[in-house]
């Protein structure tokens, strides 16, 4: 009875590729954006990244340990909350805030759900909000070239325009992995060459975002305007690395369709109305609450489904 074996209905089909490999995918494709960041910041964007990993990490495995759990931190995703959580934070910021950050993220967001496949929002940018609520000055301290100043997208806001090779570039200011669109690219590239992500939520992200601020940001089809919106703040960032998450965004393709709209009119609404000049980490962590309920209303009938008899 012990070797009994289980029984279910076929199709039965087995993935060669697992949650280490995802991973580890999404660890390589962040690689341009976190040597871009490296090589504009200087060696303090290497340490901040360094300490951010290194506390996602160790904070998974002692949790694991002291409530003698099944060690996981050999699929990596802790890795990733730690990279991405890294390049969401400015070169200026304290040694200690990555540590903050990194706790924050594991323990509350994560660990306290049940894990991987259980939390319900982005344990990375769960920690970056957390960071901004309680230290919103010097998440908010950008300098580049040994000079504070404000970000690309701040001047936008202001009514300046924005010089746009610069932000495709990454030298500009901003946070450690979010001012290089073309390093970005090339991540979001590999991601979907690899089929670890699909098109539909970053291309309707983006694309909702650009029409919203077309509508309602006062300046009409201007190009500089447009596409300072794409190339500035986290928009990359956040559609391509971070609104794509398994966990915490739909499965199906309707419902991606739905969500990454949803992504798109939130961040607009926050870029345009708010009163900051960013908000891809809110709006991606509010739709990460919606999910349930998209998926609700768009998971297909399952086939051979039994319909309501029609009345004779």
């Amino acid at each position: 009875m012990e070797k009994m074996m289980r029984v279910s209905s076929s199709p039965h089909v087995r993935a060669k590729t697992g949650t280490t490999h995802i991973m580890a995918d999404v660890c390589i494709a962040l690689l341009p954006a976190l040597i871009v960041g490296i090589w504009h910041f200087g060696w303090r964007a290497a340490v901040i990244t360094a300490i951010s990993v290194a506390t996602c990490v160790l904070s998974e495995f002692i949790y694991e340990k002291l409530l003698h759990m099944p060690v996981t931190v050999g699929d990596l995703s802790a890795v990733v909350t730690g990279l991405l959580l890294g390049l969401n934070l400015p070169s200026t910021v304290p040694f200690w805030v990555p540590v903050i950050g990194g706790v924050f993220a594991i323990i509350v967001a994560k660990m306290l759900f049940g894990g991987l496949g259980y939390n319900f929002m982005n344990p990375a940018l769960a920690g970056r909000c957390f960071l901004v609520i309680s230290f919103a000055g010097l998440m908010t301290n950008f300098n580049y070239d040994g000079m504070t100043t404000a970000t690309p997208l701040a001047l936008l806001k202001a009514g300046e325009t924005v010089d746009l090779m610069p932000m495709f570039l990454g030298t500009t200011a901003g946070t450690i992995g979010e001012t290089s669109a073309l390093a970005l690219l090339i991540g979001a590239i590999y991601l979907l060459v690899k089929k670890v992500i699909s098109w539909r939520i970053p291309c309707l992200y983006i694309l909702t975002v650009l029409v919203f601020a077309a509508i309602f940001g006062g300046h009409g089809l201007s190009v500089n305007y447009l596409l300072g919106h794409l190339l500035g703040g986290g928009l990359m960032l956040g559609a391509c690395f971070m609104a794509t998450d398994y966990v915490t965004s739909p499965i199906t393709a309707k419902g991606q369709i739905v969500y990454g709209i949803c992504l798109g009119l939130m961040t607009g609404l926050f870029r345009v109305f708010g009163g900051s000049a960013e908000g891809v980490s809110y709006a991606i962590i509010f739709c990460n609450l919606l999910v349930p309920l998209i998926e609700r209303f768009t998971m297909p009938t399952a086939f051979g489904k039994e319909g309501r008899k029609h009345e004779k």
